[in-house]
């Protein structure tokens, strides 16, 4: 299996997450640490018993950065626009794009959308 199909595979259920409106995450089984991204082994321990669960959506925000020039031609229109890393009430921090006026501490939650046939996520103020 090429690199590129072992990151689908793993990835997949994070997609396949967005795609029901949901945000899911990897959790040891053996530690119960909560990993930042897709991984085939804990993060903590290196135990390959990870597992994807369903997150609440909820979190705080972590940090914000300000993109001005688009990756694509499909976020061309987005431009300016702001992501966020935000730690999940779960534990796992992600990123994600964000709602404008989103600071360090805010509270979030997080939404999908659609940009050139992909779902993304999205973080509003949880209010």
């Amino acid at each position: 299996m090429s690199s590129t199909a072992n990151d689908k595979a793993l990835s997949f259920p994070y997609v396949d997450g967005l795609a029901h409106g949901v945000v899911r995450y990897q959790r040891c089984a053996a530690c119960n640490a909560a990993q930042r991204l897709a991984r085939f082994a804990c993060t903590a321990c290196g135990s390959r018993d990870v597992r994807w669960h369903d997150a609440s959506g909820r979190g705080t925000v972590f940090a914000v950065s300000r993109v001005h020039r688009a990756p694509t031609e499909a976020f061309k229109a987005l431009a300016p626009y702001d992501l966020v890393l935000v730690d999940l009430a779960e534990g796992a921090r992600v990123m994600g794009h964000a709602s404008a006026g989103l600071a360090i501490g805010d509270a979030v939650r997080a939404e999908v959308f659609r940009v050139a046939d992909h779902d993304l996520l999205r973080f509003a103020p949880d209010r």
